[in-house]
């Protein structure tokens, strides 16, 4: 059985290569579209079923929203964005643990030896995917610390000409700003590849009911790591939101945060 750290190419659209994480990403979308449209087609002023379940969801991730940035006008701002991180996240990490996942495909001629090409593979487990959502996190961030403190204000946490010292703590800041990118794609990537890699060894090795509770873990596991990325954006964003002086305050927070990650 061979392990493969990047996705492979099981085709191609309109010229572009599709691989089996994109296949699993559209599905997760498709997925979350239809509920979406189950959930909301018939809203009730007394909510059951999916909408119940959907409406828990929006009131956990608002008030968690509210609680962190503690400003209510950017929290609704930035609500879509962080309950679509959630939602999607969790979803694609769960539909990776489907049987099947990364066990079903296709042998192919590979160096001239055969190799096993998996038909799908877990979207998170892909690190273009894990990537992506980094880049749209760490660039809203910026976005919305612009938007609330004001350009000028905010180019001073990184380009700070007062002294020396102001400037070299400046650079350090927008160093950090640019690795939060790979700190949040190899944090995702990592769990969730090194998860679906443990199940399929195990599954391979001993079948049957012996990988039941590491699945029970990786479940887990993947509403964890989807809570995490969300935590560290909104811990991110107000950040960014707030003077440069109660940064460390909130640099707490991300310690905190990221001990649960770990």
């Amino acid at each position: 059985m061979e392990i493969s750290l990047a996705a492979e190419k099981i085709g191609s659209f309109l010229g572009l290569p599709v691989t089996n994480s994109l296949l699993m990403t559209w599905a997760a979308v498709l997925i979350l579209i239809i509920l979406g449209y189950l959930a909301g087609r018939r809203p009730k002023l007394v909510p059951g079923g999916i909408q119940n379940f959907f409406e828990m969801i929006v009131e956990y991730l608002l008030n968690l929203t509210d609680e962190i940035l503690e400003n209510k006008t950017v929290a609704r701002k930035i609500f879509p964005l962080i309950a679509t991180f959630f939602i999607f996240i969790v979803t694609a990490n769960w539909m990776g643990l489907i049987p099947g996942v990364g066990t079903i495909g296709f042998h192919e001629l590979k160096g001239g030896k055969e190799a096993f090409l998996p038909l799908l593979r877990g979207a998170n487990a892909d690190l273009n995917t894990t990537l992506a959502l980094a880049v749209v996190s760490v660039f809203a961030t910026q976005i919305f610390g612009i938007a609330v403190i004001g350009g000028i204000k905010y180019a001073k946490k990184f380009f700070n000409f007062k002294g020396p010292i102001e400037f070299f703590v400046g650079i350090l800041e927008l160093i950090s700003e640019i690795s939060k990118n790979i700190s949040f794609s190899f944090r995702l990537f990592g769990n969730i590849f090194a998860g679906e890699v443990l199940l399929t060894v195990v599954a391979f090795l001993v079948p049957w009911f012996v990988p039941l509770p590491f699945f029970a873990l990786e479940l887990f596991v993947g509403l964890v790591q989807a809570l995490v990325f969300t935590m560290l954006t909104l811990v991110f964003i107000k950040m960014a939101i707030t003077d440069h002086e109660a940064h460390e305050e909130h640099e707490l927070q991300i310690e905190k945060t990221e001990e649960t990650s770990s």
